[in-house]
């Protein structure tokens, strides 16, 4: 392959076993151009190699006086000279050719696997780490394979010219024969200590390489705290050890060049004095000994090219190494399990994942009408841990959709929705206000004597389908959704197809698309329901990243966990393209990228949501007032930002950063504490533009915010890794300890001490006062806009801000109940 025809259109599947494995897959990989190599290498060398026989012939016939032998000896040297020339020439053209195809193979390689792998890569390798695989080892792995060839054609010039000479000079071949090997293995004992010093220097490099990139990335930071003397220090002693390793090696490197030329001048030195005596004796010619002296001579050229093989092999396999280890590394190293035994995930025992409305051994029903159709909730659930829950949405269908998702030992999902309907599965509009449904009309769930669950949920109005969940006990299910009008019907079959079909096609006839359901973890036994706001509250910041990331598909520390699903599809099954257009994971510190704003939001979205939406659901309008003010551009969709954002605040950078990932619309959206650096009033703002722009898509965002929580349609709490609680934000505060502790950073003494206080207010003012309504209402939403304090756990603000998130219970009335 020519440099020209660079990038490849595909790299390969390395072999990545390891170092050597890397290094000898990348040499077949790169076979045709070592045999170019090698063949003008050879012309190269054995041009070489044959003028100390033209030489030696020269000088027997100017001894002879023979004109004609000593003309043709002329032209053999210039054609000699000629041959080495050219040889010379394309052995560099090709040897380089293949030093920069064999590098650029690696980059894309570590590019691909870059992409492939996204943020997890820096999770498992250092920054710094990468950034040295992907420059110096780069050029270290080239080194090697360009050396290779060049080794190849020495190595046969050198086999050549012993057993030449042996025929041609007996008593000096037999000694050159002896003695080249020697010279050529004397080398091998100094190679290990050799190899350990560059790896020592590898080493270090990498640790200065690194250090150098943290600071770098946290310089800003740095100075504002007075630490980047103490960093450049760091940076200094690292950088004096990569120094001393590196002289230490030199200093090893320098011996083996000093033994490849000793050795050489004392083998031409017993060499000479033997051929002397021979040719004293009249046993050899005159021009036999130069031939063999010359010979000899010029053998060191090519014996020079075992030290750089060995030198090569020295520094390329540490960076092989590393470089495998990069290239090796997978989104997961385990396939998802079928499922929890229920909804706690692998961990075993009861919890509570489902809305409260779901009870245990039958379910509820509830309805409301609305102009555009009806829709009715329905779930149950079996006394032998099988769950079942059905949807049915408009009456004039046209279209339908069946899903089954099976979560531990049989819980099933359907759902079907008609074209003519209107509102969420969880949600209705009414003449008469807001109804939620969060049981069924109908559900029926039994368990048959061979072990199996079936759910049946069934419609009773014309034209609305019928849909039938089975889960078996060994974690497959089937969901079969059948419509009387004509349409498209998705089937899920067993949890890892997922497709279209249109209506009447063949059962199992499934088109690849991403996924749509419920989005749940077996592992901690999180469930964020299709198409509401689920908020999530873990006490340990870093444990909500990884949950988060674990959420989005995205490689976890520990990698024997099962698969995330949605829908029932376990998120490793699917491509990774799929995978990433399902969910999207913003995480704490998103980067923006120096561009336009038009460039930061021209990413791959779904089209439904438009920039300028998207901005103000993230309450963007200061930001683009200053953007258009720093700028010369009158449109703030043309001012340009810096790099990450840096003229921008933190609250600005993370609201363009949202804006960007809900202009994106993924199916399911994963937040990680989106609005940590924003004010209170702000971020009460994003809160109900969030919930307003991503009605009907499923959301998750880790939290502690009591705004944000307040709003969110369901909360669920995270303890030790596992789901401790699942309800609204108010009914959590205070009925549950842990959870208050986290979010209003409150303890248990000072929670007791405040109901106290609370009940001897109560007692010292009218008792009237808490069977006022419109008190009530008043207390339990008292945010204040005019405050300026935050009602964020964590920051100082008033604890009234929000009665019940501040740990104090109020009183709350129902309007209606009282009328």
């Amino acid at each position: 392959m020519q440099i020209r025809d660079l990038p490849y259109a595909d790299p390969g599947e390395p072999d990545a076993r390891s170092g050597p494995r890397f290094l000898l897959w990348l040499g077949r990989m790169q076979l045709g151009g070592q045999l170019k190599s090698l063949c003008w290498g050879l012309l190269h060398f054995l041009g070489i190699a044959a003028l100390p026989y033209m030489v030696g012939t020269a000088v027997e016939a100017v001894i002879d006086r023979s004109g004609t032998r000593l003309a043709l000896s002329g032209g053999l040297i210039l054609l000699a000279g000629v041959a080495i020339a050219a040889g010379d020439t394309m052995l560099h053209r090709t040897a380089v050719t293949n030093w920069i195809t064999a590098a650029a193979r690696v980059q894309q390689l570590l590019a691909r696997k870059t992409a492939r792998l996204g943020a997890a890569l820096t999770r498992r390798v250092a920054a710094g780490e990468v950034v040295a695989v992907s420059t110096g080892d780069v050029e270290k792995i080239g080194w090697f394979v360009e050396a290779l060839s060049r080794f190849a054609a020495a190595a046969l010039t050198v086999l050549a010219v012993c057993v030449g000479l042996v025929v041609y000079q007996p008593a000096l071949g037999i000694v050159v024969a002896v003695g080249i090997p020697v010279l050529a293995l004397a080398v091998l004992p100094l190679l290990p200590r050799a190899t350990r010093r560059a790896d020592l220097q590898r080493e270090k490099a990498g640790r200065a390489t690194e250090l150098a990139s943290d600071t770098v990335a946290g310089l800003r930071v740095l100075r504002g705290i007075g630490g980047e003397e103490l960093f450049l220090e760091r940076y200094r002693r690292a950088s004096q050890e990569v120094r001393v390793a590196a002289v230490r090696s030199a200093r090893m490197w320098a011996v083996i060049s000093a033994v490849q030329v000793l050795l050489p001048g004392l083998l031409l030195i017993v060499l000479v004095w033997h051929g002397v005596h021979l040719a004293h004796e009249g046993r050899i010619t005159v021009g036999e000994l130069v031939t063999v002296y010359s010979a000899v001579m010029l053998l060191n050229y090519p014996l020079r090219h075992f030290e750089e093989i060995a030198m090569a092999y020295s520094f390329s396999r540490p960076s092989a190494k590393r470089a495998a280890r990069v290239l090796s590394l997978q989104r997961t190293e385990a396939a998802g399990a079928a499922g929890p035994v229920d909804d706690r995930g692998t961990r075993g025992g009861a919890r509570a994942a489902e809305d409260a409305g779901t009870t245990g051994g039958g379910g509820s029903a509830g309805s409301s009408e609305s102009a555009g159709g009806r829709e009715d909730t329905g779930s149950g659930e079996a006394a032998g841990g099988s769950q079942a829950t059905g949807a049915r949405q408009g009456s004039g269908g046209g279209e339908a959709i069946g899903r089954s998702e099976r979560v531990g030992s049989g819980e099933a999902v359907g759902g079907s929705r008609g074209v003519g309907g209107s509102g969420t599965a969880d949600r209705g509009e009414s003449a008469g206000g807001r109804a939620r449904a969060d049981a069924g009309e109908t559900s029926d769930s039994t368990r048959t004597a061979d072990d199996q669950q079936t759910a049946v949920d069934r419609g009773t109005t014309d034209g609305e389908p019928t849909v039938v969940d089975r889960g078996t006990a060994d974690g497959e299910q089937t969901a079969v959704s059948k419509g009387t009008a004509d349409g498209e019907q998705a089937v899920v079959g067993t949890g890892r197809a997922v497709g279209k079909a249109s209506a009447g096609a063949p059962d199992g006839v499934l088109a690849a698309t991403p996924p749509a359901g419920d989005l749940y973890d077996p592992a901690t036994g999180l469930l964020a329901p299709a198409g509401r706001l689920t908020a999530v509250v873990c006490g340990d910041p870093d444990a909500a990243g990884r949950l988060a990331e674990r959420l989005g598909g995205h490689p976890a520390y520990t990698t024997d966990l099962p698969s995330v699903r949605l829908g029932g599809v376990p998120l490793d099954d699917l491509p990774l393209d799929t995978a990433r257009t399902a969910v999207l994971v913003q995480d704490k510190d998103p980067v923006l990228l120096s561009g336009t704003l038009a460039a930061l939001l021209d990413v791959p979205a779904s089209g439904a949501v438009s920039p300028e939406r998207a901005l103000a659901a993230a309450q963007c309008g200061d930001v683009l007032a200053a953007l258009v003010q720093g700028s010369t551009a009158d449109d703030p969709m043309d001012a340009h930002l810096t790099e990450r954002g840096r003229s921008l605040s933190g609250g600005q950078r993370q609201r363009l950063a949202l804006a960007r990932s809900l202009v994106t619309d993924p199916e399911a959206l994963v937040l990680d504490e989106p609005t940590s650096a924003v004010d209170s009033h702000t971020e009460a703002r994003i809160a109900d533009g969030l919930r307003e722009l991503r009605a009907g898509r499923t959301t998750v965002v880790f939290t502690s915010s009591p705004l944000l929580l307040d709003r969110a349609d369901r909360v669920v709490f995270l303890h030790d890794g596992e789901v401790a609680a699942v309800g609204e934000h108010r009914e959590l505060v205070v009925t549950h300890a842990a959870y208050r502790a986290v979010v209003t950073r409150e303890t248990e003494e000072e929670h007791t001490g405040a109901e106290q206080h609370a009940r001897a207010q109560d007692g010292s003012h009218d008792c009237g006062r808490a069977d006022d309504p419109g008190h009530a209402h008043h207390s339990s939403h008292s945010d204040d806009p005019e405050s300026g304090h935050s009602n964020r756990s964590g920051r100082t603000g008033r604890p009234g801000d929000r009665g019940q998130a501040s740990g104090i219970p109020v009183r709350t009335i129902d309007i209606e109940e009282t009328a």
